[in-house]
């Protein structure tokens, strides 16, 4: 057991019947180890086998193991091991650059262990592995390789079989005394190579292709060493260590609520599981392994680019339990024969994977559409190996400021972005040190697959990254800093006083709880200390400004801030958009004067989603319809009545709505579209559209629009905006070669779109009117 006592006692009549199998890195750990043996082997000469058993691509030294596994199926094979203890390691897991130079602490050499033998021999504690019988372990590897090369003594394949099994068991008992965050995969390779499906995959495979089934396993031994990840404890603590100074500028602690913690122990502990993080910068990856680290539960799997897989940072990242996955593997069937077995084995062995499912960081703020292809392979592995209830769990870190963002906003005016490297990394991490704030983690509900769906089911594939984005979404926080960049975008170019600011929030969050949207702890507490010492980072940061000469502190956001702070506007922009859609809706009725108020209401929702379709997530257009049914209840319970009555039941619910926030959600989109489909009118034709040239000539003219103020702010000038209002514009039809249909057609929307910013400048209006008494909107 992990205290040094054997889980069965041994007695000297028994000791005869029992092979123990030393796992001994040097002389010093052997000679405690037989020590150990003859002290408590009586008279009886023990049976023994030392080996430095290791995962590697070499194959285990087992001669004399094979020469000793000849004995009766009843015989017990008790696998030894030495565990050093650090002292004080366990108060603060304070592990020192130099254990990267002199090795790590918990494998001495042979000199640094008899110095410390000299010190304390209780730093030497004896693990005995739980014994298994050679009948059992014949069964197991039965069971496991299909028999490889045979069961006998002298089978290699089998000798093998049974020093990893030792050495796992020895795992299980170091953990008893280390922790289950140094639960680490051992003898991947191994186990691939022994695979009854992986040989048989790699047969169908050399059938498909008519090569030989000899060169693809020989293709495949450099992939498998490509993309296993190796961890070790050392790394584990030292990627720990890395990750709290990676979050050096935010506060020492991360907020996460105790009761979602205690359930994704659960989770892991019972379960083949997927952490899905969303991705807004390149630390939010770090977030939950320094989650599991820090509450010792299993390390995370998590997948990165092969573009961050660089000089020494690579290999760091890959002792640390980080896969590295090429970006383009579509033709190569090896390569993706091996990742799909791979993941398979960490399934099957639960080991839980971590990846972003949006495949890359939001440039924009909002959640990206998911990426498909490493879901798809977890879910194939799944399919092909038979593993059931995989539990795909959305985990959503939400910072006060993120470094990312002032990058963002320069690549989406077209400046290219910078390629990774290690002086870009040590650059990077250098910048992480300014104060941030704090860091909040929310952990949605899994979902759960039961029976993973075939590798063709396209549909479900879909379905099952769909419920992953919106489980995320739900359990999105509003934060001050995303908060305080609605408002006062809302308001811009207006800024606000201390005490409006304070009344705008107290009135969304008074919203968002009636709704039962996840508040930050400052919003949740109303703690004004806490909310001022987070204003006070906004503005230190440049995020925010603060004009302090007059009677009253005033607060905006500079012009130039604008594309920053839309981001992280953009970031809680989902809750919002029900209400955006109404109140948008509602001020087109109040300016048309159509009859039928309700008829033309919804036709009016209705072209809102079709309009911003690739920029939201939405649920079918019934279950929309009653979420947004459910919304104008909540604004007022006689909404129907109000609607249906004209004129003035319009504008009472527009007044139930103040203050609006429909133009703060929408209008950049509306705007960024705009620039778009005028490009698009300027066409003759016979014109096709060069979606490149396009797009550049946007950033151009984009820029323009705004210095002549044809649109409101710079934060609708971005590529991904204008990329998203030329797919809609293919959606629409009006991307293909220009006739003098398709030109009214494009002119007609743009007359819309600019329509709809014209609409949403009166409600920004509204708002700026309103703004001395936002104390009395959270009645609305």
């Amino acid at each position: 057991m992990a205290d040094g006592t054997p889980r069965t006692g041994i007695v000297a009549e028994e000791a005869a019947d029992r092979l123990y199998i030393i796992d001994a890195r040097n002389g010093v750990e052997r000679r405690i180890l037989l020590d150990w043996i003859h002290a408590t082997s009586g008279d009886q000469e023990p049976q023994w086998a030392s080996l430095d058993i290791e995962d590697g691509d070499h194959a285990l030294p087992v001669d004399v193991l094979r020469a000793r596994l000849g004995g009766a199926a009843s015989r017990q094979v008790v696998p030894l091991r030495v565990a050093w203890r650090i002292p004080g390691f366990d108060r603060d897991r304070a592990l020192k650059l130099r254990h990267l130079i002199f090795g790590d602490p918990r494998h001495p050499g042979s000199l640094r262990a008899r110095l410390i033998l000299l010190r304390d021999r209780r730093r030497a504690q004896i693990l005995v592995g739980e014994a298994a019988t050679l009948d059992a372990l014949r069964d197991r590897f039965r069971a496991q390789t299909g028999g490889g090369d045979g069961e006998g003594a002298d089978s290699p394949e089998f000798a093998g079989f049974v020093a990893r099994q030792a050495a796992l068991a020895l795992d299980v008992a170091e953990r008893g005394i280390r922790g289950t965050r140094y639960k680490v995969p051992r003898f991947v390779a191994d186990g691939l190579r022994t695979s009854p499906k992986f040989r048989a995959a790699l047969a169908d495979l050399a059938e498909r292709t008519g090569r030989p089934v000899g060169d693809l396993y020989r293709e495949a031994r450099p992939l498998m060493k490509e993309v296993i990840a190796r961890p070790s404890a050392l790394f584990l603590d030292l990627r720990a260590r890395l990750d709290r100074m990676m979050f050096g500028g935010y506060a020492p602690e991360m907020e996460v609520d105790a009761a979602e913690l205690a359930r994704l122990r659960t989770i892991l502990r019972e379960h083949p599981t997927a952490i899905l993080f969303t991705h807004k910068t390149y630390i939010d990856g770090a977030t939950p392994s320094r989650l599991t680290y820090e509450n010792d539960m299993p390390m995370l799997h998590s997948f990165g680019g092969a573009n961050l897989d660089f000089a020494v940072m690579g290999e760091f990242f890959r002792r640390s339990g980080m896969i590295f996955i090429r970006r383009s593997f579509q033709d190569q069937p090896v390569y993706k024969l091996v990742l799909r077995h791979y993941i398979a084995w960490l399934l099957a062995k639960r080991f839980p994977l971590s990846w972003a499912f949006e495949g890359t960081r939001s440039r924009l703020g909002k959640l990206m559409p998911p990426k498909y292809g490493l879901m798809k392979y977890v879910l194939d592995a799944a399919h092909a190996t038979g593993t059931r209830d995989v539990h795909f769990v959305p985990f959503v870190t939400s910072f006060d400021l993120i470094r990312d963002v002032e990058e963002y906003a320069a690549e989406q005016t077209g400046r290219n972005k910078k390629p990774e490297s290690l002086s870009w990394f040590l650059g990077y991490m250098k910048s992480l040190k300014e104060p941030s704030g704090r860091i909040r983690l929310d952990i949605g509900n899994p979902v759960i697959i039961d029976e993973a769906p075939g590798p063709d089911d396209k549909r479900a594939l879909e379905k099952i990254a769909f419920a992953v984005a919106v489980e995320a979404n739900r359990v999105t926080p509003l934060t001050v800093t995303s908060v305080m960049c609605l408002i006062l975008l809302g308001l811009a170019p207006r800024g606000a006083t201390a005490a409006e600011l304070l009344a705008a929030i107290a009135a969304v969050t008074d919203w968002a709880r009636e709704r039962g949207i996840r508040l930050s702890s400052e919003l949740e507490s109303r703690d004004d200390s806490a909310l001022s010492a987070t204003v006070d980072t906004l503005v230190e940061s440049g995020l925010l400004t603060r004009y302090e000469a007059g009677s009253e502190n005033v607060y905006s956001i500079d012009p130039a801030k604008h594309p920053m702070a839309s981001y992280y506007r953009n970031i809680i922009a989902h809750h919002f958009l029900d209400r955006a859609m109404i109140e948008l809706a509602l001020f087109q009725l109040r300016e048309s004067g159509e009859g039928d108020r309700t008829t033309a209401f919804w036709t009016k929702i209705d072209r809102l989603r079709d309009l911003f379709k690739f920029e939201f997530f939405y649920p079918p257009r019934d279950e929309h319809r009653a979420a947004l049914e459910a919304e104008l209840a909540r604004i007022d319970p006689v909404w129907d009545r109000r609607l249906a009555s004209g004129d003035r039941g319009v504008a009472q619910l527009i007044h139930r709505c103040q203050p609006v926030v429909g133009h703060a959600i929408l209008l950049p989109f509306a705007e960024a579209y705009s620039v778009v489909a005028e490009l698009l009118t300027r066409a003759k034709p016979g014109d096709a559209v060069d979606a490149k040239a396009l797009l550049d000539t946007a950033l151009v003219e984009g820029r323009q629009a705004y210095l002549l103020r044809r649109i409101s702010s710079e934060a609708a000038i971005g590529k991904l905006l204008f990329e998203n209002g030329l797919s809609l514009m293919r959606h629409m039809g009006l991307a293909e070669t220009a006739t003098p249909d398709s030109l009214a057609a494009r002119r007609a929307l743009l007359a819309e779109l600019r329509g709809l910013a014209n609409v949403m400048e009166s409600m920004r209006l509204s708002t700026t009117a309103l703004a001395d008494r936002l104390p009395g909107a959270s009645d609305a």
